[in-house]
């Protein structure tokens, strides 16, 4: 059967009133933690343009795409967090996966269903899931089609369609345009901020306890804030937009291209500006609660 696009039901998060934006999310999945910096004060990130790239499947080699960690290493039993990269016009072979992945649309379009289905192109900002044992298809098109790939646990491996099993998950494709996003005026128990403010489209883990969770964030042009975890980790990749980056220990910043990823453990904050000409969109991975707070100059 085709795989459909879902709409979720998404519970409140809380925003601080008058002219400065608040968001409080929290939610669970079944992740695995990645290999944490030592420091709970240091922040860690790749550059889109600096990522090292290699052949997602060995077995292909440079007929299949391409692929470069961003957190954790996808060769290993760890979590990872990985940048796939699509020539124009690919067609996977039907196969199956030992492990599940969640998908984020960053450049180009991606297709990825059951071998027989009718192609359903999912542009920027889309998610998908793709179960351990299911058999599928991908496919891509545009010049630059990238995807973000993130798995609970590793190493990742492509496997013949013949060792296809049922582990009971089911998959999910999400069209950008099906996306769900809440503000503080669509919320009870929220006062201020409204529609100006960030955004938050929530997409796995329950956001009412205090276990991994995942969610898209938009934030609005002109915005001036911080993004952190209070006291987990939080992993956050830009998929549209080029936010600017501060850190502590640099004066000029860093303008994060859509692939860029920053990383941190603890309630260390994460610096974002963003200028008057774009908005931006990150997925958020947190282990715990993440919050963004700021303001906005106009």
């Amino acid at each position: 059967m085709k795989k459909r696009p879902r709409r979720y039901t998404l519970s409140p998060f809380m925003a601080v009133p008058a002219g400065v934006v608040g968001l409080l999310v929290a939610g669970c999945a079944n992740l695995r933690p990645a290999a944490a910096p030592a420091d709970s004060g240091h922040h860690e990130f790749v550059l889109a343009a600096e990522a090292s790239w290699g052949a997602l499947n060995p077995a292909r080699g440079g007929r299949g795409p391409g692929a470069a960690n961003l957190w954790g290493d996808r060769t290993s039993a760890s979590a990872t967090g990985m940048l796939v990269r699509f020539a124009d016009g690919f067609s996977s072979p039907p196969h199956i996966h030992n492990i599940t992945y969640r998908g984020v649309v960053i450049y180009g379009h991606v297709h990825n269903d059951d071998p027989g289905a009718e192609r359903m192109w999912m542009p920027t900002g889309s998610y998908w899931t793709q179960p351990a044992g299911e058999v599928h298809v991908t496919a891509a098109k545009g010049p630059s089609a990238v995807a973000y790939i993130e798995i609970q646990q590793g190493p990742y491996l492509v496997l013949p369609s013949e060792q296809a099993e049922d582990n009971g998950e089911r998959p999910v494709n999400i069209h950008e345009s099906n996306l769900v996003w809440l503000d503080a005026e669509t919320l009870t128990r929220v006062q201020g901020a409204g529609a100006v403010g960030p955004r938050i489209a929530y997409l796995w883990g329950d956001p009412q306890d205090q276990k991994p969770s995942g969610a898209f964030v938009r934030l609005p042009v002109d915005f001036r804030g911080t993004l952190q975890c209070d006291g987990g980790s939080l992993r956050a990749i830009v998929v549209e937009g080029k936010p600017r980056y501060e850190q502590s220990s640099k004066t000029d910043g860093l303008d994060l291209e859509p692939g860029s990823y920053v990383g941190s453990i603890g309630s260390s904050p994460h610096r974002i500006s963003l200028s008057t000409d774009h908005s931006c969109v990150l997925y958020v991975r947190s282990e715990g609660v993440f919050s963004v707070r700021g303001s906005l100059s106009r």
